[in-house]
């Protein structure tokens, strides 16, 4: 029985296994939470799950810890609630759920598991977790800041999907990057569209500064729509060769 035991965990997927199977996303979330994601991978297979149900975890985990962040948004403002407890709720919220996004991926390449339904399901509650992710940073901004345009919080929220948006349209055969180098340089540089480290960034905001989160839409409102911008240039320029 021992040996029967000894061979049945020698030929199960490892860590880094799964993790040899991730789909990047960049330097933080290929240092970190696909790491993260390999290792919840592992757990998911030894349990039996399936790889729709690490998604649907996802959303819920997701939406629960947005929900949250838009519930408390106004205490926080006024000092009933400390920032700090909000903040690392958000932080972990949302980087765990982040992580069994990048497992659902891992758990169905390597056990053989996906289909085309599953992808649909992984990328639409991709969306949905992301609007309420917007949401949770909108109704901060709103709540440290009610005179912020609204307009403002509109434009954040439309350009916010160009990252998710570009990355499903990479996924397939004409796939095509405008600045292909992996060099460190430019990886420290694309850093700013790398959603593990952006929402890392937002929960260390809502943690310790929550009021500067207006500083954190301006920013991304400009990354992001000045990605759109240079991504329509780009392949206009390549479909007119």
């Amino acid at each position: 029985m021992n040996f029967a035991i000894t061979v049945a965990d020698a030929t199960r997927p490892t860590v880094a296994d799964f993790h040899a199977r991730n789909r990047g996303g960049g330097l933080f979330s290929e240092s970190v939470s696909q790491w993260v994601g390999a290792a919840i991978a592992v757990a998911a297979h030894r349990l039996g799950l399936r790889p729709t149900t690490l998604t649907l975890s996802n959303l819920v985990l997701g939406l629960a810890t947005s929900a949250t962040v838009v519930l408390l948004a106004g205490p926080v403002a006024d000092g009933t609630v400390p920032a700090w407890v909000v903040g690392l709720l958000a932080l972990f919220g949302w980087q765990i759920a982040y992580a069994l996004d990048c497992a659902d991926g891992q758990l169905a390449r390597v056990t053989g598991q996906g289909s085309s339904a599953g992808a649909r399901v992984d990328v639409l509650c991709d969306v949905a977790a992301q609007i309420a992710l917007v949401t949770a940073l909108g109704a901060t901004t709103l709540a440290q800041r009610p005179s912020t345009p609204i307009w403002l919080v509109a434009v954040f929220a439309g350009t916010w999907m160009v990252n998710l948006v570009t990355s499903v349209m990479q996924a397939g055969p004409n796939a095509a990057s405008m600045v292909a180098s992996t060099s460190l340089p430019v990886r420290l540089v694309k850093l700013v569209r790398d959603y593990g480290a952006v929402i890392f960034l937002a929960g260390l905001v809502l943690a310790i500064a929550p009021a500067l989160t207006i500083w954190v839409i301006v920013a991304f409102t400009i990354i992001n729509g000045g990605f759109l911008l240079a991504s329509i240039a780009f392949s206009a320029r390549a479909s007119l060769h």
